[in-house]
């Protein structure tokens, strides 16, 4: 536990940004800051700094040397943009945490309120987290591509193409599996899955408290499917091209320059062969004739003017509105449907009753439900529908 104050600490790191900086670096080449190394930068800015790390702790033990604890080490990685590459397996590992998250919340989303809303919250966590790392190995990768690309270390072709092929293979086409939305073992699909089930839940869930946190996941798992979508963009359409550009151009200008040391090594074709080419095939003519020779002999054609067998009854809307106002009130609204019906047809069809049905929806009927549970029984072709008993008494005028 840090006794000291916040603000103190901000004005540590403020005034002796020297220190951290050569802490971050030193771990970062070699994976730990040794004995030896810690003693000679204490030794550089002063005897009192060893204690000030202590307080503020700044670094951990390892046995006889030292480590910068993950969030001072994050700082740093941040501030400076110095964080690596890393395997996409490492950033795979929160599918997870984050499917065993969701599995939890499903299976137990009647029960503790607390515990649900916590498990929410972790779950909203573990997405932020993975997302923070896909931009950053995004970033980094792009911009140690373009690095590449401009050869600022003078790396030699051999090693450019290496450093493309393995970006490619180990890097660039893992991490776009991740991204992909579509392949089915993606953590971008389970977040898919994820989405939806928030969504569902944020209109249905019973607890007012658990809704705003679903609302909360849910609307931020719709910003990070765009994110991962405009990385997954940067993977493909930048980097992925740029870093096929570097391994062909190289191993072109490789096997040039090999060429070119020993000439004579091998026979090589002609630059400038001339040849003859048509712009039409050879078999033309007879392409042409076959094309022609369909239309020349006709099949023959039959018309069945027999009408086809089907009720040509429209339901006619203005008709029928006309005569239920005019027998206003109606106490029974269906009974009436299936009595109009029946001056027409011998039978009621099912079609055609649910058809009349749907004057109820009209806005300008004033329609009085039944007190009790009265229902009547219509008897169509094929069913027997068991309908409430609906009075209309008046037309509404607007």
């Amino acid at each position: 536990m840090i006794k000291a104050e916040p603000r103190t600490i901000l004005s540590f790191l403020h005034n002796h940004f020297e220190v951290v900086r050569d802490l971050f670096e030193f771990q970062s080449q070699d994976g730990i800051i040794t004995r030896e190394v810690f003693e000679v930068i204490c030794h550089k800015h002063g005897q009192n700094m060893k204690n000030k790390l202590r307080e503020y702790r700044v670094l951990r033990a390892v046995g006889s040397d030292y480590e910068m604890r993950d969030v001072y080490f994050k700082l740093m990685e941040f501030l400076l943009f110095e964080f690596k590459p890393l395997l996409p397996e490492t950033i795979e590992k929160y599918k997870g945490a984050i499917t065993e998250l969701y599995l939890k919340i499903r299976k137990g989303e009647n029960t503790d309120r607390d515990i649900l809303l916590e498990r929410i919250k972790n779950l909203s966590q573990q997405v932020r987290e993975f997302v923070d790392l896909v931009e950053r190995n995004a970033f980094r990768l792009l911009n140690e591509t373009r690095d590449l690309k401009s050869n600022i270390d003078r790396v030699e072709y051999r090693e450019k193409v290496h450093k493309a092929s393995f970006w490619i293979e180990y890097y660039i086409l893992p991490l776009n599996k991740i991204l992909d939305v579509n392949h089915s073992e993606s953590v971008a699909n389970r977040l898919v899955e994820v989405s939806e089930y928030a969504n569902r839940r944020r209109l249905d869930f019973g607890d007012e408290g658990a809704r705003i946190e679903f609302e909360k996941l849910y609307v931020q798992l719709i910003q990070t499917n765009q994110d991962l979508l405009r990385q997954s963009k940067i993977l493909t359409n930048e980097l992925l091209p740029l870093l096929e550009r570097i391994r062909t151009e190289s191993l072109i200008l490789t096997g040039f320059i090999e060429f070119l040391r020993n000439p004579y090594k091998v026979e090589t074709p002609p630059l400038m062969k001339g040849s003859r080419t048509m712009v039409y095939a050879k078999d033309m003519l007879f392409k042409v004739r076959e094309f022609f020779e369909q239309f020349q002999q006709s099949d023959a054609v039959f018309l069945d003017d027999t009408e086809p067998d089907f009720d040509k009854w429209i339901f006619d809307r203005e008709h029928f509105k006309s005569q239920l106002k005019a027998q206003l009130p109606v106490n029974d609204f269906f009974s009436w449907c299936a009595t109009m019906l029946k001056k027409d047809f011998d039978h009621i069809d099912t079609e055609k009753f649910f058809a009349i049905t749907g004057l109820l929806f009209d806005e300008d009927m004033s329609i009085e439900f039944p007190k009790k549970n009265e229902r009547v029984t219509i008897t169509t072709s094929t069913a027997k529908i068991s309908v409430p008993k609906l009075k209309i008494e008046t037309a509404l005028k607007f």
